[in-house]
Formats: C-alpha cells, structure tokens, sequence
C-alpha cells in the first residue's frame, strides 16, 4: 500500500537518463519487484500504476520506468531496440541493487514482458518471473509496422504510428528483433514463471501464451485474464491482475510480516495518492484499504470508515461470544454478525431514552442482528444477546470517549 510514490532516475544502456517511480508499500519492504511496461508505453500508463499500487499493498515495492526515448526518459526511441531494452532493465535491476535491494520480482506487460523473459537469467536475484499478454517472440512486434516495413527495410527508417503517436523505426531495429531467440532465452531461464493473458487479445494472440508455456520449464502458471484487452484499461482488469500477481508470487517471496523495528502498536492510514479519498492502512502486519464508493466519489477499493465501525462491532460480538462459550463450555454453533449503520434522528429510536429523543439531534445506530448455527434454546439467545452487550467495542460505541490530536509539521 503506497502512502506515496517517489521520483528516481538513473543512467540507462546508452547513458540517456530514465525517470522511473518507485511505489513503495506503506511499513516495512518484503521484496522489491521490476516492471517493464509495453512497446511505446510508459511507466504511467493506468494498467501499470494501478498493478504497482496493488503489490505495494501487499508489501512488494515496484520500481517502473520509461525506456529510453519513451515517457519522460531523455534519449532518442529511434535509435532504441530490444537489446537496448534489454540493457534498461538491467540498469534498472542495478539501480534498485545500489540504492535498496535486487528486484526479487520481475513483472513485463508486452513486450516489455518478452524484454523480462530474456533478462530474467541475468539478474540472478529474481525469484520468480511474470509476464502479462507477452509475445512468445520479438518479432511479433513487426506486425503493427504493416506497410511501413518494407519502407524501413528500403530506406533504413520510416515514421510509424503506434497506439495513435509517430514513432520513428530504423532498420536496425527489426534486424535486432529477428535475431532474438526468445525460446531459447526462456528454457535458460530457470525460474518460476506466471503467464497472464487474455483470450480476447487482438494484439499479442492467446497462442503467444501457449508458445511461451511449452517453453518454459516447471514451475510454471498461466491464468487467463478473461474479457481484459491487451492494455488492460479497465481498472477491474489491472486490479485482478495484481491480486493475482501477488497472491502467487507470495510462494517465492518473504512472508509479509512488518514486525521487527518498523513494526507500529498503533494503526497507521496514510493517503496513496490514488483517487479522491483512497488510504493505506497498516494494522500491525495487516495491510488494506480505506474508502468511499464509487457513488461518494472514491474508488471503493476499501470499507469506508463507518464500515470499519461497523467491523470493529461484528467482530468484537463474536469473538466476545466464542470467549463466552468457550468459558462456559457452552456448545454454540457458528456464530455470524451483520451490523448496519444509518444516522436518525433521536426521537425515531425506539432504543433511546427519553431524555436522548428529546434533544432533536440526530444520532447514530448501528443495528447487530447474531445468527447462531444449529439449535438454539431460547434461555440461550437471552444470554447471547446479554453476553453480546458486553462486547468492548458495544461498550466504547455507547460510551463516551474523548479524541486527542496532535498535529505534527507545523
């Protein structure tokens, strides 16, 4: 989760200087993960920051970059290639390496997945290997040159239009692409590798998975990102796609556990800089979200605040009541809390005293319904419901409390 994500920049293959951002999780780092984005892209592009918000959640620190000529990267695109690609990722892979750690992750959308395929064998730090919509070789990328090859093959370069911009291609980056051995590349590899790709890609094919997979020796997934397009522009997509990035990398990757001397007793929320309202919020070594909706103008990537209310009392309930039965050696089922909250105005509470419904001020209340599973005799559910009043959180809702703030910076 990323209370922020910082500015960086180093020297590429050529010297140019890159402009990268580094999104780092909010408490302590678990590993550090590269991404390379897409031909002609850039390292802002929403699928690319919406994955590197998600593993910073999770823990992951991700480093993304423009490529030389590309973004806010200094240098010349026409004089780039996929070898050239290749040395950005590695002078990226060295940056992290010197000013934090080696990237345990390698992630690479595209081509930018195909560049990571070939690199992953010379950073030998790289744990595991993740490619999303990758073609399975170089050359793939000729495709979309359509006319403008035999141009450049005649005379040496030619302006094509890429994702609706004018890209200036010399000869020698098609004869740098047909070189590359891609299969090869991934058999050496030797790393765990997840393929992420949508059947309903027009621009790198579904068989480019199948083609990388067969390629690649164990261990090795494929998941497919059904209806996403190739850039993954909708946000639903991006997020799916990070979840399962992180929910499989976990098996390669240090336990996310912020303990030791970043560990915090207190809950932290940190804006991420994502959308209107979206926070970071780091409970000891559990990291999520806070929001609003969409309706209320957030991203509804988290409970909102009154949802956390409303979880801190559903769940005080029933751990109050297992602590309960379990004294008592009381055989009680399953126990499951729904807890809604709605403001009203005091003289509608049945629930208040006379005194509350006369103040004419409006009030909040939260509604708990308990359901137990299997039988339950009726002696029972009266001591349930006396057990669940003495609930902490109930306690501290019904209470009167009083909120101490510092503010620091000033």
């Amino acid at each position: 989760m990323p209370p922020m994500t910082s500015r960086a920049s180093f020297p590429g293959h050529s010297g140019a200087n890159l402009a990268a951002r580094l999104d780092m999780p909010n408490g302590p780092v678990r590993a550090f993960a590269l991404f390379a984005h897409c031909f002609t892209c850039s390292k802002d592009l929403m699928a690319v920051r919406r994955i590197a918000a998600e593993l910073a959640r999770s823990g992951i620190a991700v480093l993304r970059f423009d490529f030389t000529g590309l973004g806010s990267s200094e240098g010349e695109f026409a004089s780039t290639n996929f070898t050239s690609n290749v040395g950005d990722l590695l002078a990226a892979a060295d940056w992290l390496r010197d000013n934090h750690a080696a990237p345990s992750l390698l992630i690479g959308h595209s081509l930018g997945g195909a560049a990571m395929l070939a690199v992953a064998a010379d950073i030998p730090e790289a744990r595991a290997v993740v490619t999303i919509g990758a073609p399975a070789d170089t050359d793939h990328v000729l495709a979309n040159f359509g006319s403008d090859l035999a141009t450049i093959e005649r005379d040496g370069q030619a302006d094509v239009t890429l994702a609706g911009r004018r890209f200036r291609i010399a000869r020698q980056f098609v004869e740098d692409v047909r070189g590359v051995r891609l299969a090869e590349r991934i058999r050496a590899m030797r790393k765990p590798l997840l393929i992420l790709h949508s059947p309903l890609d027009e621009t790198v094919g579904i068989d480019n998975a199948t083609s990388i997979f067969i390629a690649a020796r164990h261990p090795k997934s494929f998941v497919s990102l059904d209806k996403a397009d190739h850039l993954l522009t909708r946000e639903d997509d991006a997020t799916f796609a990070a979840s399962v990035i992180a929910g499989w990398a976990s098996r390669y990757l240090d336990a996310d556990v912020p303990q030791g001397e970043a560990a915090i007793e207190h809950v932290r929320v940190t804006e991420t800089g994502e959308g209107k309202f979206q926070n970071a919020v780091q409970a000891g070594a559990h990291r999520l979200f806070a929001d609003e909706p969409v309706s209320a103008g957030g991203l509804d990537s988290g409970p909102s605040p009154y949802d956390f209310l409303s979880i801190a009392l559903g769940a005080c309930t029933s751990m109050t009541l297992r602590m309960y039965a379990d004294f008592k050696k009381v055989p009680l089922g399953r126990v499951s809390v729904d807890v809604s909250h709605a403001k009203i105005h005091a003289k509608d509470c049945a629930d208040c005293t006379d005194e509350e419904r006369g103040s004419g001020r409006r009030i909040d209340r939260f509604e708990r319904v308990i359901s137990i599973e299997g039988d339950l005799p009726p002696e029972l559910a009266e001591k349930i419901e006396e057990i669940a009043g003495k609930c902490p959180v109930h306690r501290t809702l019904e209470g009167s409390s009083k909120v101490k703030t510092v503010v620091k910076g000033r």
